[in-house]
């Protein structure tokens, strides 16, 4: 298995070439690996990446990274059911210590923003990883009634995070109000904003 790769790179759209002793890896990372990798093409520098090997039937896919953590936590995110090695990238695309916290605070809407990531796969990820991460709340895995499914979706659509809406949520009557006006209710509370 490669573990290692040191030599000149050329960075593609989807990933980067990594020339050594005449033979070029195709590696796929990271947005912000990619940017580092095309400052060293630019200077002519050799890159050193450290890689994950993931094998298939039909094919054999190499993950470069800057750092050890990021490759261990990358393969910590892959015994995650459910996450293969695309979907695992974007999670540590999201910054190592964002990702970490963000499982540690069972912080939903970090994961739910990227690509492959639905609300299940999140509540996966999170109950799969903090016994290994650490956890410093608990994941609410209550469902909603429909009334503030629909709260909680507005508000997620607008931006806001799992924490704030969650927080709104709890703070006003949803099933006694008008949908428009728990909406606006919740909308304020998750601001900031005195009702």
């Amino acid at each position: 298995m490669i573990a290692y790769l040191k030599g000149p790179v050329s960075v593609k759209k989807d990933y980067l070439v990594i020339v050594c002793a005449g033979v070029g890896y195709r590696v796929f990372t990271t947005s912000t690996f990619a940017q580092t990798a095309a400052q060293a093409e630019l200077a002519g520098e050799e890159l050193e990446a450290h890689i994950f090997t993931h094998v298939k039937e039909d094919r054999l896919d190499l993950y470069g990274f800057a750092q050890e953590k990021e490759l261990e936590l990358f393969q910590l995110v892959l015994t995650v059911s459910g996450v293969g090695p695309k979907t695992a990238l974007g999670l540590i695309n999201g910054g190592v210590e964002q990702l970490i916290k963000a499982v540690q605070e069972a912080n939903l809407s970090f994961f739910t923003t990227l690509p492959r990531v639905g609300k299940k796969l999140a509540q996966q990820i999170i109950i799969e990883l903090k016994s290994k991460l650490g956890s410093l709340k608990e994941l609410n895995l209550a469902t909603l009634s429909p009334k503030k499914q629909d709260v909680y979706d507005a508000l997620l659509a607008l931006g806001f995070d799992d924490q704030s809406i969650n927080l709104a949520l709890e703070q006003i009557d949803v099933e006694n109000l008008d949908l428009a006006i728990a909406i606006k209710q919740a909308l304020q509370i998750a601001s900031g904003k005195k009702i």
